[in-house]
């Protein structure tokens, strides 16, 4: 069994690098609403690594989309979660005339899935590295296995977000507060860093013309 697939996604999802933005995005939420989160996470990661391993390809050659559009469009949805944690607003936050229960509840499966998951856990090198690797393995078995290494990483992102109340609870509320301010500056300079490069793919003369 090869463990490179593994080792590669769980350097790239890095799960225990995201529980600050874990913390940020579900401030203010309930135990109950905070499981759920972590939940529709964990399960979401699966699942977009499954599907990127079974029919990447394939998707991404239907719709004619490049690696690099994802990169540009994961790198927006950051940014804009980036801006809301530097406002110190809540990610997904929505001021539409609903109830509060639904609204949170709402709020908490969005963040979970965008932009927690998609694209700061498993965003354009989480799937190209999947596609990849699925390209190398002709064999059901073998991609079988990389939906298995998906099952893992799942595992990792809903174990490191689970004892995120602990960090919460030694952090505080002014410890959270200047850390998302922090976590908020971080995210933008990576959502940055992932569109420019996106872009510099799709337009290869803005590298020429950074070179000059």
């Amino acid at each position: 069994m090869d463990l490179k697939p593994l080792i590669a996604l769980l350097a790239i999802v890095n799960p225990i690098g995201a529980v600050p933005f874990f913390i940020s995005f579900t401030h203010g939420f309930s135990r109950e609403e905070r499981r759920r989160t972590l939940r529709v996470s964990a399960f979401t990661a699966f699942v977009v690594i499954a599907v990127s391993a079974l029919a990447g390809l394939q998707i991404i050659e239907f719709f004619g989309i490049s690696i690099a559009s994802f990169q540009v469009g994961g790198g927006t949805l950051l940014l804009i979660g980036a801006l809301q944690m530097l406002n110190a607003r809540q990610a997904g936050s929505s001021s539409d005339d609903v109830s509060e229960g639904e609204s949170r509840a709402g709020a908490g499966d969005n963040i979970a899935v965008v932009p927690l998951t998609i694209p700061l856990l498993t965003g354009p090198a989480t799937i190209s590295t999947m596609v990849i690797y699925a390209e190398r393995s002709p064999h059901w078995w073998q991609l079988g296995t990389l939906v298995l290494y998906g099952v893992v990483v799942g595992l990792a992102v809903y174990l490191c977000f689970a004892a995120s109340e602990r960090i919460a609870r030694v952090l505080g509320r002014t410890g959270i507060n200047v850390m998302t301010r922090l976590m908020g500056l971080i995210l933008a300079a990576m959502a940055v860093e992932i569109m420019a490069d996106g872009l510099i793919k799709l337009f290869p003369v803005l590298a020429t013309g950074l070179a000059r």
